[in-house]
């Protein structure tokens, strides 16, 4: 099995809710992708391609894997910071 996700990564958790209200109002994920994550994929408004089992820390990964396509997570903390995930494809 493969995902496709894009992600907004920021370290300030204040910072991802404020984000992640944005987005519940309709805001755009790229353009928001773009002005604050922190990962270089915010060049490609967050996308992350596909990737496999074992390819993303666990809770990114665990996140992606329970989510329907199109879904946007809730806040995912990890060792790099506050993740915001969608999901954009699975095969």
């Amino acid at each position: 099995m493969e995902w496709r996700a894009s992600h907004i990564l920021v370290k300030d958790r204040e910072l991802a809710g404020h984000i992640l209200n944005k987005l519940k109002k309709g805001g755009n994920f790229q353009q928001l992708a773009r002005e604050h994550s922190t990962c270089p994929s915010k060049s490609k408004g967050g996308d992350l391609g596909w990737f496999g089992s074992g390819k993303m820390v666990p809770a990114f990964e665990d996140a992606v894997k329970k989510m329907a396509n199109g879904r946007i997570s809730g806040l995912v903390k990890t060792q790099f910071g506050y993740h915001i995930i969608k999901k954009t494809g699975q095969r």
